[in-house]
């Protein structure tokens, strides 16, 4: 008890009271009390200062220079984006002009009937009549997922997400069902359509397009709704909707309007002239 007595009743060291003690007596304090010491302090809290003072003037300085090179960056990219814009219209004008000379060329071809039918085989005019209408779209809890996956070689996904060759079997299928044109969300198809992907995008002759994917076929709409779903592509897609939740409707439309494809330019085929002698 006493030793704990004595650790209550000194609970500092001996020698750290006597250094307190000597240091009240001489009347020390924390702070300097020379004049080199005083001086220091002074000079070091103007630096200080000083800093702040140029670091403040500086950034005043440069902050119109930053804001200029900003707006001169926005500037430009309005430019370009207008000037962007301006090309895409003058595009679009000239498949119009393009897709005009190409009817024109059709009727001159003999017959008006005849240069009809093949405007439409070729997708070269805008169609409308009876048909299907086909709603495809990813599954609601859809991920993206690599292109070494199952469908590599299967065909089918476990990601949920409909791909290009999925798309393809689906109007390869309308196709040999009897459709006389098809179109995938107002993009109008040919002989020369091409469905690619580019990552986890389906691009339709180079035009990347969004879910859900809507596809317009043009013919007798009872018996080519029947037809693609009895066939071995309907029963595809009825498995790609029962195993990984991807969805589809198809319904029976009286009137489709589908648009003339933008360009048919053929580049190398040309028709033949000679006559079968056999």
């Amino acid at each position: 008890m006493s030793l704990i007595t004595s650790v209550m009743d000194h609970s500092l060291d001996d020698g750290y009271a006597e250094a307190a003690a000597r240091k009240r007596a001489a009347g020390e304090s924390g702070m300097p009390k020379t004049v080199r010491a005083k001086l220091g302090l002074a000079a070091g809290l103007v630096l200080a200062a000083l800093v702040v003072t140029v670091g403040a003037a500086q950034a005043r300085v440069s902050a119109p220079v930053v804001a200029k090179e900003r707006q001169e960056l926005i500037d430009r990219i309005d430019r370009e984006t207008a000037a962007a814009d301006k090309l895409e219209d003058t595009v679009d004008k000239l498949r119009a002009e393009v897709s005009a000379r190409q009817r024109r060329a059709l009727r001159h071809s003999g017959g008006d009937s005849r240069a009809d039918l093949v405007g439409v085989l070729a997708g070269a005019v805008d169609v409308h009549g009876p048909g299907v209408k086909l709603v495809v779209d990813d599954a609601k809890e859809a991920g993206s997922g690599g292109g070494d996956g199952p469908r590599g070689t299967s065909g089918f996904s476990d990601t949920g997400r409909v791909r290009d060759r999925d798309m393809q079997r689906v109007v390869n299928g309308l196709w040999q069902s009897g459709a006389e044109a098809v179109s995938i969300n107002g993009q109008r198809l040919t002989a020369l359509s091409a469905i690619r992907a580019a990552g986890d995008a389906i691009l339709v002759d180079n035009r990347p397009l969004v879910p859900p994917y809507t596809v317009l076929a043009v013919g007798d709409g009872n018996e080519l709704s029947t037809r693609f779903q009895d066939s071995p592509d309907g029963l595809y897609l009825d498995a790609l909707r029962d195993n990984y939740g991807i969805r589809a409707s198809i319904s029976v439309e009286s009137d489709l309007r589908l648009p003339a494809a933008p360009s048919v330019i053929v580049r190398t085929a040309q028709p033949s002239t000679e006559k079968d002698t056999s």
